[in-house]
């Protein structure tokens, strides 16, 4: 053998070995991340409802691993989602209310009469924080966001922190500037005149469906974020008929509200506006599954359900009900942490099944990275675990959970300091160091409180949540040396018995068979000129 035949032979061996490597090189996945606004842990038919109706979000569900103890990263919208894009806890980043609300002395403007005083609160996604999209931006993924984000102003949107393109994210909360039908009047997103009467959920997911379609031969991450199911609730004429009976149907409870420790609370899943409006939302995560079905994508595509935070059983709305959890949005009670927490990964066949390790939304961070076989990053995602091992059969360390949130939820919640590890859960208020120790197994509805039968382990939980919080820059409420006994007493009967006899006849009227919002629905109907 001559020199020139050996080198052809080496040369033609390695290009074989190229070639066999590139064919057995699976395609980077992408990932569809649908994110919901204040929708409760039992607010889908997939999770326990049986009034409302998710027949599509129930497939992400069917298809994937429910976790049953995932948690949002915070009790309200901003710490959660800024949770969720960084992999850090607020008490890390140092989001711990939804930005813009009040704190310090300018809290006594909203005239709650608390004993403490909120402290500061950030205004903005911090920009030294690496975020998941400009991870994935890095790996040569195309990013997508649409709907809520709710993360800061100019300078601070999503199209800031590595979403390349941006459809409807600004620094609002809700949707305020248009309501839930077109025009939507969204300063980030364009208004067609085709589209009136859409709604907004189903928009975001046009828009999303668009992009998906445009990078169909790229790795993609589309962030789809909607802005229902926050307040002002509003839906269709008919998809309020249908729910309105469907509760006459079930039977409507002569009363509807009780009161919480602060505020009065919705005691049935009796809506039929909220309830339309899941629907609509459901309607829209069909939309974009469809889309996924059509490009041939589905079975490289990571579907992430989840929510960033409790339903709204207190304050805005009074939506829902969250039984058998207590509270909601807002509080430091399961209803306001525990949500739908889904996972969809098509190669692995997990057909539903239903998955106890207690997750939180910084671990989708991780996950994310790991699903994608992406070298994880744990400088930058210090918080989250990835959840692969438990998604391939395994399991992950045992480790606490934690919350901080100084503040008073607009929902009746408390500012406060929760723990949870294994079945036990602890809840240290701020306001005077009282704490509160649930067995979350025997007691999920947190009735019952055992820090007296389980002493050894609430102080072991009790030093754990100090040295969780010891290194990081949290910050805590501080006395209001204004607070008068005799006004937080009148503002409660208040509560008790004025803003209860409101809610209870606009919770009638909204079972009534001749209502109506005003004569086009919210604009959900369209007139022919």
């Amino acid at each position: 053998m001559n020199r020139i035949t050996y080198f052809l032979i080496i040369l033609l061996f390695f290009i074989s070995c190229s070639s066999s490597k590139k064919q057995t090189e699976q395609p980077k996945p992408n990932i569809l991340f649908i994110l919901a606004d204040d929708l409760g842990y039992t607010d889908l038919s997939c999770m326990g409802s049986n009034f409302y109706e998710t027949p599509n979000i129930d497939k992400i569900a069917n298809s994937g691993m429910i976790f049953t103890n995932g948690y949002a990263a915070c009790q309200v919208c901003s710490p959660s989602r800024a949770s969720l894009m960084t992999g850090k806890s607020p008490a890390r980043h140092g989001i711990t209310d939804w930005i813009g609300a009040k704190t310090g002395t300018d809290w006594q403007k909203a005239k709650r009469y608390t004993k403490s005083l909120p402290p500061e609160n950030g205004d903005h996604l911090p920009h030294e924080y690496t975020t998941l999209p400009e991870v994935l931006q890095s790996e040569g993924y195309a990013t997508f966001f649409a709907g809520k984000w709710h993360l800061g102003n100019e300078g601070s949107h999503p199209e800031d922190h590595g979403f390349d393109e941006n459809q409807g994210g600004y620094h609002r909360g809700g949707p305020y500037s248009g309501g839930f039908f077109s025009p939507f009047n969204n300063p980030k997103m364009k208004d067609a005149p085709e589209e009136k009467g859409m709604s907004l959920s189903a928009k975001l997911a046009k828009e999303t469906s668009a992009f998906m379609t445009e990078n169909k031969d790229k790795p993609f991450l589309a962030y789809l974020s909607f802005y229902a199911v926050h307040a002002p609730i509003q839906t269709s004429e008919d998809k309020w008929n249908k729910y309105r009976t469907k509760a006459e149907k079930q039977g409507i409870a002569a009363n509807g509200f009780e009161m919480e420790r602060r505020m009065p609370i919705r005691k049935h899943q009796d809506n039929p506006v909220y309830a339309g409006l899941i629907e609509q939302m459901d309607d829209a995560v069909g939309q974009v599954l469809t889309t996924l079905d059509q490009l041939g994508l589905a079975e490289n595509t990571i579907v992430i359900f989840t929510s960033d935070n409790g339903g709204v059983a207190s304050g805005d709305n009074f939506s829902t009900n969250l039984a058998p959890l207590r509270g909601g949005k807002g509080y430091q009670w399961e209803g306001g942490l525990r949500v739908p927490y889904l996972v969809r990964v098509p190669w692995m066949k997990h057909n539903g099944k239903k998955e106890e390790t207690p997750v939180i939304g910084m671990d989708f961070f991780p996950t994310i990275l790991d699903l994608a076989n992406i070298a994880l990053r744990p400088d930058l995602h210090n918080d989250g675990f990835s959840l692969k091992p438990i998604l391939e059969g395994g399991e992950i360390a045992n480790r606490a959970l934690t919350w901080h949130y100084p503040h008073y939820g607009n929902q009746g919640g408390d500012p406060s300091g929760v723990i949870r590890k294994g079945a036990y859960k602890l809840i240290r208020y701020y306001e005077d160091g009282q704490e509160e120790l649930y067995h979350l197994t025997n007691d999920i509805g947190e009735q019952e409180n055992v820090i007296d039968k389980y002493p050894a382990v609430a102080t072991a939980l009790s030093q754990t949540l100090t040295k969780e919080f010891a290194d990081l820059p949290v910050l805590y409420p501080t006395p209001d040396p204004t607070f008068s006994t005799d006004s937080a007493q009148l503002k409660y009967q208040y509560y008790e018995t004025t803003l209860m006899d409101r809610l209870e006849k606009q919770r009638k009227n909204f079972l009534r068979k001749d209502w109506q919002p005003n004569k086009d629905w919210w604009g959900s109907k369209v007139t022919i000129d």
